[in-house]
């Protein structure tokens, strides 16, 4: 006996408008479905079946395996509704599994809700999650008996003015046997008005059956609600960034305004952390103790040591940050970067994999690529690597100690030893000695009798 998810993720989502399946459409970074099969993940259960059908290879594609959890796929050729989509994915389903249908286009549901529909099956045959709404259009709606037990779920389209009235609603998720939901699912008829086989007619086939139906409420309407178009889905990614950050303060971060900061990864953060507003956090991002993020930044898979301070509208991309730094403002760390502990990158800077020593600086409008710097180097304004022949990529190794001036070109592949100084406006092509001064400069030459050109009257 196990528990087997089926999630439902073959329809096109028309009113996206989009060329993009919907399930694939983005949530504070991942795919509606990813997050879906998270949250069944985090049940226990050892493997799902993803019922898709539009953009099948799409869909396919931008789901990543997970190591201990298996995914199978059932395709859905046509969509003839949620009834048949879960009879594509009972393939395999053993008589004694418990079966949770779950939807690949509501992304918040949490994994503790999905646990309670799984518990709720004890002593039924069937559990469905249910939730009350102000506004329960476009919803099947529960029907109750005088003694308060279900009797039927009926579509929005197929009830009359007095069941349109019920605000109990249902959520489409639902948890039963195998061996029952396989019976269930013959005896579906399309002869409603939308003429389709619906899910939710399994109620009605246990009550007739005179088996139990139990009920479990979603105590919040947000997280059963499902994405079908853009409006939806920025209301669901702005609910998602409230959880998120959320967490995050409750953990000991500072946030200075938590409606103007998205996380679109996993985050962990050390102690007394401050992010400043319009940040955004992007894949994997580790933050030291005392790491200040200020305003604008864009940080993506990066990890930052302790007492980094990142100053405003730098973007930080694949990179790793020594204690102690300082980066920015406007500067960009490119993959590959690594900056050891108290180094310095300006403003207007770009690194792009560059390994920085301990202690050295690269403070002004400067570019440094494919490098290897060693410690307490001094790096002038202007300066650059030219590292990119047009086909290869070049390095450039500076030793500790290293001056270069200002608006100074090292033409890779080329070694500054350690204690060379680089005269300002340099252009290096050759090895720079240790401690000497190495300059590289056309002589300057003044023309006495040269005269301005003046333009021709007309």
């Amino acid at each position: 006996m196990s528990l087997i998810p089926i999630i439902l993720a073959a329809g096109q989502g028309t009113r996206m408008r989009s060329a993009l399946p919907k399930v694939l459409h983005p949530l504070a970074g991942k795919p509606l479905l990813q997050h879906v099969i998270d949250a069944c993940g985090a049940l226990g259960a050892t493997r799902a079946v993803i019922v898709y059908g539009h953009g099948a290879e799409q869909v396919q594609a931008a789901i990543p395996a997970v190591t201990g959890f298996q995914l199978d796929w059932a395709l859905q050729a046509e969509q003839k509704g949620t009834g048949h989509a879960v009879a594509q994915g009972m393939g395999d389903i053993a008589d004694d599994d418990t079966v949770l249908v779950a939807y690949g286009d509501v992304p918040l549901v949490r994994p503790q809700t999905l646990k309670a529909l799984a518990q709720g099956l004890e002593g039924a045959a069937l559990c469905v999650l249910t939730a009350e709404v102000a506004d329960p259009k476009g919803y099947g709606r529960l029907v109750r008996n005088a003694a308060g037990q279900v009797q039927a779920i009926v579509e929005e389209k197929d009830a009359d003015a007095a069941t349109r009235l019920i605000r109990e609603i249902n959520t489409g998720f639902i948890a039963a046997r195998g061996a029952d939901l396989k019976r269930w699912l013959a005896h579906l008829s399309p002869q409603n008005a939308q003429g389709e086989y619906y899910l939710t007619d399994c109620v009605g086939l246990a009550v007739a059956e005179g088996l139990a139906v139990n009920t479990v409420p979603c105590a919040d309407a947000l997280e059963v609600e499902g994405v079908n178009n853009r409006v939806q889905l920025a209301r669901l990614e702005r609910e998602a960034q409230r959880r998120q950050v959320e967490t995050l303060m409750l953990a000991g971060v500072t946030v200075a305004d938590p409606a103007r900061l998205d996380v679109r990864g996993e985050v962990q953060a050390g102690q007394d952390v401050f992010l400043d507003v319009n940040v955004v956090l992007n894949g994997r991002v580790v933050l030291g103790n005392r790491v200040t993020v200020e305003p604008g930044c864009v940080l993506t898979d990066v990890e930052i040591g302790d007492d980094c301070h990142i100053h405003a509208h730098s973007i930080l991309e694949a990179a790793q940050v020594g204690p102690g730094c300082h980066i920015g403002p406007f500067a960009r760390l490119r993959p590959g970067t690594v900056l050891a502990a108290k180094a310095r990158v300006g403003n207007f800077v770009e690194l792009k994999k560059a390994h920085i020593g301990q202690g050295s600086k690269v403070n002004h409008l400067s570019y440094i690529g494919d490098t290897e710097m060693g410690a307490d180097v001094n790096n002038g304004a202007g300066t650059i690597t030219c590292n990119y022949d047009g086909v290869n990529k070049h390095l450039t190794r500076i030793g500790d100690r290293v001056f270069v001036g200002s608006c100074s070109q090292l033409v890779a592949p080329v070694t500054l030893e350690a204690g060379a100084v680089i005269g300002a406006g340099s252009t290096i092509t050759q090895t720079a000695p240790a401690d000497k001064l190495t300059l590289a400069r056309a002589r300057q030459i003044t023309i006495n009798h040269w005269q301005r050109p003046v333009k021709e009257q007309k």
